[in-house]
């Protein structure tokens, strides 16, 4: 199940590697529709609604089960840094399937929301996503996620020879999480300066005005002899130049 926004980079990679595969692959993206239901409330919720044993599922795993008479696939999964499920429906069966998620959540304080305020949840849980912090010229050293990444895999994958060769390389660069006391968030694209000589040092992937915490926070890629904690930085906002600090990652972690 790719991201929305990555269908056509995931589909050209697999249709560039399937040559001496007996496989084929075909875009059915057009096929399912997506309901996700995230937060600490949602295994209720999801539990009113759907004929399998919600709380049993475990994180990153994937059932077929049945949600107000129709047929889904139901996954304890999301990008929000919350516990949440991920529901995949026929097109056709979608307004059907939110107005009982959206009946059943009622009581619970459920409420509808769209990609921004997702991408608000996953920046405040520290989550990199692709396009932003992860892109074709990062490695998973530079974002921090060395440690997800399985050398000697029966098979191998696709750079591997390339990682291997920077394993036990310190990285140039490395993602940092940065938080500020005013009101203007840093945003995508806006660089990152020395506070003190106005050089450029780095480049903000991801900010917002954190609705959790009450202040901007962003995450950066920074020179690693800058990344320490404590380290004051500026952001140029639009031409204003705005103090940070950068802190370690995540921002907010969920309550157990």
């Amino acid at each position: 199940m790719a991201n929305a926004g990555n269908v056509l980079v995931v589909l050209s990679q697999l249709r560039e590697r399937i040559d001496g595969y007996a496989a084929t692959v075909r875009d059915a993206s057009g096929e399912w529709a997506l309901i996700a239901v995230q937060g600490p409330r949602s295994p209720a919720i999801v539990s009113d609604v759907a004929d399998v044993d919600v709380p049993s599922l475990k994180y990153y795993a994937i059932d077929p089960a049945r949600l107000a008479g129709h047929d889904v696939l139901l996954a304890r999964t999301g990008y929000t840094g919350e516990d949440g499920f991920e529901i995949y429906c026929r097109p056709e069966d979608a307004e059907s399937v939110w107005r009982a998620v959206s009946a059943a959540g009622a009581s619970h304080g459920l409420v509808p929301c769209g990609l921004a305020c997702r991408d608000t949840l996953r920046l405040e849980a520290g989550m990199p996503l692709y396009g932003q912090e992860l892109t074709v010229r990062t490695t998973p050293f530079d974002a921090g996620l060395g440690r997800v990444v399985a050398f000697g895999k029966p098979g191998g994958f696709v750079g591997e020879a390339a990682l291997a060769a920077r394993r036990h390389e310190a990285p140039t660069r490395v993602l940092v999480g940065l938080a500020s006391t005013g009101r203007r968030a840093p945003r995508t694209g806006y660089a990152v300066l020395d506070p003190d000589t106005g050089e450029h040092i780095g480049e903000v992937t991801s900010g917002a005005l954190s609705p959790t915490l009450g202040h901007p926070v962003a995450m950066a890629y920074l020179p690693t002899g800058r990344s320490d904690p404590g380290t004051k930085v500026c952001v140029d906002i639009r031409g204003r130049q705005e103090y940070a600090e950068v802190v370690l990652l995540p921002f907010y972690r969920r309550q157990a």
